[in-house]
């Protein structure tokens, strides 16, 4: 990778970390809050308020990855992430279940994941995608892990409201980083050029089977943290320690990611890598939904599920702006991002449900079947073409 490919995946790696864990602030430690605020005895609302964030970026990831292809990437970044940092500032006086739907749509109205995506691939040579893919794919890890880790503990210290102004102004503190850090991006093609490719990216066999996966791969995310940190709980770990398991099994599940990541890459077998890793999360699912309790069994499962969500994370986005056309790049990843979101808000919305209604272990069972539905999707996968033969059957050089 070239100094400036290296600046530029270590820069948009850092916007996406600062947005990420002020969103992932509030996911281990919400479902225990709202039990404690005005209307927040309804699970279904709770998981709303969970996944809310998700419906709203669903709707404006294609519209704002449109806009981007049209008039340059960082414009539309600013945008968004100052729409962000004003619903992370309302959820400060959200003391009802009601304001805090609606400050996490607010949050999810600022969607510029499909927008920084596609810079990143802008910016790096598609032999070294995968590497920054992975770099914001990893990040987004670390500051899941970080969230689980402080989140409890910033929670006692400053309450739900303090944790809304923080992630308010590590989004401020990310529009910094894009004006001062990330590399000029080259100018937007016009858009007549790029009808065509747009067409491709909404319409690809491959990149709606990327989406798909995607989708449950949020789903069951969600779903799960409805029902796991109250689990974690009634076992007799208080919130405020929950990142004494937390912190050791997602710290090795890196360890764990980084081979089978490597090995996709090296080699160009995205295929078996993707395939195993959601086999793994179909196991991890199915024995949750098996076990009746155990805090050093509960550790190990979640072990196995940080393994196959940190590879799958790195590994599906730097298949999607592998396989999208170069003028249509921006909307595909709005796509595939749309999707993404999409999977936030049901799977709070249906963790919610099934929880009210059939307990954590229909949740499971759920996010299993989910899952085996997936795993047949991805077996029909067609491999992928040489690192840069697309380039170079339409004449680009790399």
């Amino acid at each position: 990778m070239s100094p400036e490919e290296v600046r530029a995946g270590a820069s948009l790696a850092g916007v996406f970390g600062l947005r990420m864990l002020g969103l992932f602030f509030i996911l281990p430690v919400f479902a225990v809050h709202a039990a404690g605020i005005r209307g927040g005895d309804n699970l279904t609302l709770v998981g709303i308020a969970l996944g809310a964030y998700g419906l709203a970026q669903g709707i404006l990831q294609i519209p704002f990855g449109l806009a981007s292809d049209r008039w340059g990437r960082k414009p539309v970044l600013y945008a968004g992430l100052a729409i962000f940092a004003a619903g992370s500032f309302l959820g400060v006086i959200a003391d009802d279940i009601w304001t805090a739907i609606a400050a996490r749509v607010l949050q999810g109205a600022g969607a510029i994941s499909s927008v920084a995506m596609a810079l990143a691939a802008d910016l790096t040579r598609e032999q070294h995608r995968t590497k920054v893919m992975a770099m914001i794919g990893s990040m987004i890890g670390f500051m899941f892990a970080l969230s689980l880790v402080a989140a409890p503990l910033l929670y006692r210290a400053i309450g739900m409201d303090g944790l809304f102004a923080l992630t308010g102004l590590l989004c401020l503190a990310a529009m910094a980083v894009v004006k001062l850090l990330v590399p000029e991006p080259p100018a937007p093609r016009a858009r007549s050029s790029a009808a065509g490719s747009t067409r491709a990216a909404v319409l690809d066999p491959e990149l709606l089977r990327l989406n798909a996966g995607i989708l449950v791969l949020h789903v069951v995310l969600y779903a799960m943290f409805v029902v796991v940190p109250p689990w974690l709980v009634e076992e007799g770990l208080a919130l405020p320690e929950h990142w004494k398991l937390y912190l050791p099994v997602v710290l090795a599940s890196f360890v764990v990611m980084v081979p089978a990541v490597l090995y996709a890459d090296r080699r160009n077998r995205p295929k078996p890598v993707l395939v195993g890793a959601v086999a793994l999360l179909l196991a991890v699912e199915a024995l949750l939904g098996l076990l009746h309790g155990g805090i050093a069994a509960i550790a190990a499962l979640m072990f196995a599920f940080f393994v196959a969500f940190n590879v799958l994370e790195a590994l599906l986005p730097s298949l999607v702006s592998r396989l999208a056309p170069a003028e249509g790049r921006g909307v595909a990843i709005g796509v595939y991002n749309t999707t993404q979101t999409l999977g936030v808000f049901f799977g709070g919305l249906l963790g919610g449900w099934v929880a009210g209604h059939h307990g954590a272990t229909g949740v499971f069972v759920v996010c299993a079947v989910l899952v085996a539905v997936w795993l047949g999707v991805a077996a029909g996968m067609r491999p992928l073409p040489r690192i840069g033969q697309r380039d170079a059957e339409s004449g680009v050089v790399r």
